[in-house]
Formats: structure tokens, sequence, C-alpha cells
């Protein structure tokens, strides 16, 4: 079986790691997930006030950065 993956070196600096995809992946993950939590919340909710997850804006935005974030780092984008 062939292996077709690229082998990408790790940034030494800061620099280079800010301004690499390892680095902003996740980053735009945990912010699209972060606002389609908020929109969720918005438009969708909880009427009752009882959900545990869309009772709160927080508590959507972070359930949905949470889910962004393992979408985009997690092992099925990687070889």
């Amino acid at each position: 079986m062939e292996n077709n993956c690229k082998i990408t070196v790790r940034p030494n600096s800061l620099k280079e790691f800010l301004r690499s995809w390892y680095f902003w992946r996740p980053f735009l993950g945990v912010l699209a997930g972060g606002t389609a939590g908020f929109l969720y919340y918005h438009f969708v909710g909880c009427s009752t006030g009882s959900c545990f997850i869309t009772s709160h804006s927080y508590s959507t935005i972070i359930f949905g950065g949470l889910a962004g974030y393992f979408i985009t780092s997690g092992p099925c984008t990687r070889c």
C-alpha cells in the first residue's frame, strides 16, 4: 500500500508557529464552532431554561468551540 502523505516540519519559533497551519487550523475551527454555537442558541435555543447546553449562550459557545476544535484537529485530518 502506498502512502501519499506529505511530511511537514513543525515550526521552530513562535513567529513561524503563528504563521503556520498548526495554529490557524484549530483556531479557525474553535472560532467557527463558537459562532455556530451562538447562532444555534440565538435562533433555536431553549425556551424553558431547563436544557443543559442550550439554556445559556456561554455553554453553547463553549460546546460549539470544542466541537470545532475536535473536528479540525482530530486524528482523521492527519495521515
